[in-house]
């Protein structure tokens, strides 16, 4: 995900909760929403980091080659 677009998200969910408390929402309703959201919501944006999809330490020698399997 490309960080140029985390403006608009954040406009978008303005709008969402502008809307929601226009049509009669109520704020606790809305925020319980937004807590129920934010683990899913830092998964998305925040899950972007990782590298080594192996989860462990990359044991590759200096010149990018896997190490030697000794029997």
């Amino acid at each position: 995900m490309k960080r140029n677009h985390l403006p608009l998200y954040a406009i978008a969910l303005a709008v969402l909760i502008v809307g929601g408390l226009a049509f009669g929402a109520e704020a606790e309703t809305l925020l319980l929403a937004l807590l129920v959201l934010t683990c899913p919501l830092m998964m998305l944006f925040m899950g972007h980091g990782g590298h080594g999809h192996g989860g462990g330490p990359d044991h590759r020698r200096g010149d990018g080659r896997p190490p030697a399997v000794r029997h």
